[in-house]
């Protein structure tokens, strides 16, 4: 009996921390429905008295009220948000208002900010967000963190919030957290600077550093303070944009307004102390110094002298007065005072500073020592002729001010006599006098001159009247000096005078932490009606409806919304929900059961849902653990093979950017999948230009080239800027408009390969004609035409912004590590072993009659010349976007160099022996699109290894495979010329026909010409 009393707590204890272990591990699985995660989420949050009231009805299944230390499992508890949750329902749970749920686990709201636990979750937030890849969510949680809970905040959080923390813990802690909150905008910055992406305001250095001040224990706030020290936070000068960050203009108004505060003047004092370098109390000092309020340099007037007096105040209640156990502060003034240059009205307030800043006193000693480390400078002679004029200005100022600080009378001169009899002051003044700059000059005379008058003696140049260069400025300044030392002034100066010039209104000074809640109600979606008016044409405007008309008006577009949403009129049918796992997708678009479904409207809608989903899912799930290479294989399977059964809007397109997509995020497992689909002989000729086309977008796409616009990627928004008048509505704008435009937004890859060929075409032109000295010399002479604006279209729509942010983040893998073993290869060796097969399989027929022979080349069949020709333009794609693989000239080059040949030059079925009249004459032929995207896949492997190693492997290594290619396009181009007939030539297909043999004409010659005599050795 009493071991069982003795082990029930310690079994109870178990069993309440199954539970919260058994909320993570469900977490970090898929989850079947809203409702689960729901209550997933709210049962750790009511335990942690987090959870919002308008979550509680989510709490049905509540943990255990004595589960303890419920906090310890936060951090992973965030993990697994961000690593599972998230990337999967972060849509839907947007779109039903419950994503608060997720929010609560990093930035608790203003109705829970007074709870202990709320500051804890807030410093693991940061931790656990930094310690993974940023992504866009993540970003967003660190700038409402910066917002909502400050380094003030968190300050206590560490310190206060929770007693159980020990004090050598909490150091711990408090640097952990000073150095994730530091490290936020740089890794920000780095993270969206990859990828194009602008860095969000808050998380900017001046506004995220303006807003990081704390006000409580010293050595903490040491720490916080040489942080920001070393990460840029208290510049020189002040800043000129806003996206710097400056300490001291976010942190002034507060100093100014405790600086009379004993107290406050002692946590400054103990706090630059602790500083652990005087490196970094030089930093600060600087900064504070160049942040005070700008003053007139030579104003005798009380105000101003009141606002010096005023800005000393603010240095000695900050740095404290210069005493002699200072040794550190004096090293930072003499670094600060007498290291850089400053203006008059800031030596004004340093003399004013080490006088003490009182009236009626003032501190010799600090005086004197000052004097001397002044005086030590002013009589150095590289900085009487090296030194700028300014510099010399300001530093011969702050010497005639101190000295004016300076008590002396004609029986005690005490310092001023000792300077005037000093052999270094005297050697200084002789070489001051013989300066070739009369304004240096005068510095040097004025100075003589004043020290003679304070030390009794009598000493008078009588050359100061006039206006030469440096008399104005020498009786400025010496009116200054006698008129009077600037603490000596009893006005006060108002706030708003007092106040830092150059800051500028800055509505947020100080963080509300109310400013952290998050609506709570949107405006319900309403339907958009485009209404089109053309008052060109008359014909189109309808009638008007007769008042005394009977007839009930027809629906709006909007009605019939609506009526089709009326869950009353759709009894029976269930809503198909939006997919969140990959394997949901697949099952959707591929079903395992294998049994067709009874319900095919429902089967409509939920392919539609698959489509609408893909692209944004897989994309989305690329960076996150192995669901993505899991799937990748099945829904290539399933993308593949789907059919347009049911006349879907934007069918091609979405299934079209579906593929492009997991041949870009999955590429070893989605890309061998798909080549070994495409040689399966149950596609048709649509599906296997999907999967070509997804091939080579796929591959420019890892490769960071620019992939051209087409259905599949471009947006509505830029279309509506294309057009900024009137336009058609939007079903008439894709019929006419978007129709003339067809071959260029379904033929991607032919227009890439268009374009690659032209470029190295033109690339050899402009070679060939830098060998001519009278083209180079015309070209010199030639008057260079101006440059034409181009027009730039901005970026704006969120689905591009999505794609190309995404495809530049995406760097652990790229198309040169993937492009021979995944692409070409495959693509490559698959084909030879088909063309293999089907040639056997024609020659085994071909004893039997016309109707029983077999035949490669019927409609959807790879050897059909469509079919082939796509093929070509693919593989001279990806051979192109691959040329910097290490693989590439060894082997990629000549293997796709013999298929070009190859398929060319060679008879590949029966067919090609017959003309048009039927008979075996030999004379068929290839058509011209075939020998158009052989010659230009030969151009691209020449071009690209003219561009690598200036085509020496490809012509001393592979020298008959070259020669032939060159012998093949010369005879091609030969029989052009004498007016020789291609199949499906003519129009611009026999232009691009010309110009590729052409191209590989002039490519081949220049390859030899430049290896020739290696190559002729080589036979």
């Amino acid at each position: 009996m009493s071991t069982h009393l003795h082990h029930e707590p310690s079994e109870y204890a178990e069993g309440n921390l199954a539970q919260i272990r058994d909320t993570i591990a469900r977490l970090q699985s898929p989850i079947q429905d809203v409702q689960t995660l729901l209550s997933l989420l709210a049962a750790p949050l009511r335990r942690l008295r987090l959870l919002s009231p308008q979550f509680l009805s989510y709490d049905t299944s509540p943990l255990d009220t004595n589960l303890p230390n419920v906090l310890r499992y936060i951090p992973v508890l965030q993990r697994a948000l961000l690593e599972h949750v998230i990337p999967s329902w972060e849509t839907i749970l947007k779109e039903n208002r419950t994503y608060g749920l997720i929010e609560q686990y990093f930035f608790p709201d203003s109705f829970s900010f007074a709870s202990p636990a709320a500051g804890e979750v807030a410093l693991q937030a940061y931790s656990v967000i930094l310690s993974l890849p940023l992504t866009d969510y993540s970003i967003a949680f660190l700038a409402r963190l910066a917002k909502a809970y400050p380094i003030d905040v968190l300050h206590k959080a560490v310190f206060s919030g929770t007693p159980r923390i020990a004090p050598v813990r909490g150091s711990i802690t408090w640097e952990d957290c000073v150095r994730n909150v530091a490290a936020v905008p740089g890794k920000v910055a780095n993270a969206l600077g990859v990828r194009g992406v602008p860095v969000p305001a808050e998380l900017e250095h001046g506004v995220y550093f303006n807003h990081t001040h704390s006000r409580e224990d010293v050595t903490s706030v040491a720490y916080l303070i040489s942080k920001l020290v070393s990460v840029g936070v208290f510049p020189p000068s002040i800043p000129s944009s806003p996206a710097q960050p400056s300490f001291f203009q976010a942190a002034l108004p507060g100093i100014r307004a405790h600086v009379a505060s004993p107290r406050y003047t002692q946590v400054w004092a103990e706090l630059l102390s602790e500083l652990p370098s005087s490196l970094a109390l030089n930093t600060i000092l600087t900064s504070f110094v160049s942040h005070l309020r700008s003053i007139d340099d030579l104003d005798t007037s009380d105000r101003t002298r009141a606002v010096v007096h005023s800005q000393a105040l603010l240095l000695r209640g900050v740095f404290g007065k210069p005493g002699k156990d200072r040794g550190e502060l004096w090293d930072a003034i003499k670094a600060v005072a007498l290291g850089r240059e400053w203006s008059v009205g800031h030596a004004r307030v340093f003399a004013c500073w080490i006088s003490g800043v009182e009236k009626g006193r003032v501190d010799v000693t600090a005086l004197e020592t000052f004097l001397k480390h002044i005086v030590t400078l002013w009589t150095t002679p590289e900085h009487v002729k090296h030194s700028l004029l300014k510099h010399h200005q300001y530093v011969t100022a702050l010497l005639l001010l101190v000295l004016s600080y300076l008590p002396a009378s004609p029986t005690n001169p005490g310092a001023v006599n000792d300077l005037a009899l000093s052999p270094p002051f005297v050697n200084a003044v002789s070489i001051y006098l013989g300066h070739l700059d009369p304004s240096v000059r005068r510095c040097g005379m004025l100075v003589a001159e004043e020290v003679a008058r304070g030390a009794g003696k009598k000493l008078d140049f009588d050359d100061w009247d006039g206006d030469q260069p440096g008399k104005a400025w020498s009786r400025d300044i010496r009116q200054l000096v006698r008129g009077g030392v600037d603490s000596a002034v009893d006005m006060e100066v108002d706030s708003d005078d007092e106040g830092d010039g150059d800051e500028e209104a800055n509505p947020e000074q100080e963080t509300s932490h109310a400013d952290n809640e998050r609506e709570t109600t949107r405006s319900a979606r309403q339907p958009r009606v485009e209404t089109v008016e053309d008052s060109d044409d008359d014909s189109l405007s309808g009638y008007a409806s007769s008042n005394a008309s009977s007839r009930s008006p027809s629906p709006t577009p909007s009605e019939l919304e609506e009526i089709e949403k009326d869950p009353t009129l759709r009894v029976g049918q269930k809503k198909v929900a939006r997919p969140v796992y990959l394997a949901q997708l697949g099952e959707m678009v591929r079903p395992t059961s294998g049994v067709k479904s009874e319900n095919e409207e429902g089967e409509v809608t939920k392919i539609e849902v698959a489509l609408n989903a893909a692209e944004e899912l897989i994309r989305r799930k690329s960076n996150y653990g192995t669901e993505l290479e899991e799937n990748a294989v099945n829904l290539v399977y399933g993308f593949v093979g789907l059919q347009d059964n049911y006349d879907l809007e934007n069918f091609s397109q979405k299934r079209q950017a579906t593929l492009n997509a997991l041949v870009a995020c999955c590429p070893r497992k989605a890309v061998p999948a798909m080549i070994e689909e495409f040689f399966q002989n149950q596609y048709s000729t649509e599906q296997r230009f999907a999967m070509l086309n997804a091939l080579a977008l796929g591959a420019r796409e890892l490769a960071g080239l620019p992939v051209p616009e087409t259905p599949a990627t471009q947006n509505e928004a830029l279309q509506r800027v294309s057009f900024p008048s009137k336009r058609l509505p939007p079903h008439l704008h894709q019929k006419y408009v978007t129709a003339s435009d067809a071959s260029t937004a379904l033929q991607p890859v032919q227009n890439l390969l268009e374009g690659i060929s032209r470029t190295a075409i033109d690339k050899t032109r402009d070679d060939a004609a830098n060998k001519v000295p009278g083209l180079v010399r015309q070209k010199q002479l030639r008057i260079r035409q101006p440059a034409k604006v181009t027009e730039l279209r901005p970026a704006t729509g969120s689905v591009l912004d999505m794609h190309s942010a995404q495809m530049k983040a995406r760097a652990t893998t790229t198309f040169t590590d993937v492009a021979a073993e995944y692409f070409i290869y495959p693509l490559i060796n698959r084909f030879w072993l088909f063309l293999r097969d089907e040639q056997t399989r024609e020659t085994r027929t071909a004893g039997q009659s016309e109707l029983h022979r077999y035949k490669s080349t019927g409609t959807g069949l790879i050897l059909n010349a469509m079919v082939l020709s796509h093929f070509l333009a693919t593989l001279a794609v990806l051979v192109h976007a691959s040329k910097n693989a290490k693989e590439w000239l060894a082997v990629v080059a000549p293997d796709a160099l013999e298929l070009a040949v190859a398929l060319g030059t060679r008879r590949l079925t029966r067919d090609e022996d017959t003309g048009d009249d039927g008979e075996g004459d030999g004379k068929g032929g290839k058509e011209a699109a075939v020998l158009t995207n052989s010659l230009e896949l030969v151009l691209v492997v020449l071009d690209g290894c003219v561009d690598r190693d200036g085509g020496r492997t490809i012509s001393l290594e592979h020298t008959t495979v070259v020669l032939g290619a060159g012998d093949w396009a010369g005879e091609v181009l030969s029989q052009l010329e004498k007016g020789a007939k291609v199949l499906g030539g003519g129009g611009a297909q026999e232009v691009r026909l010309r110009r590729a043999a052409a191209g590989v004409v002039l490519k081949v010659d220049e390859v030899t010409s430049r290896w020739r005599r290696s190559m002729i050795e080589g036979f």
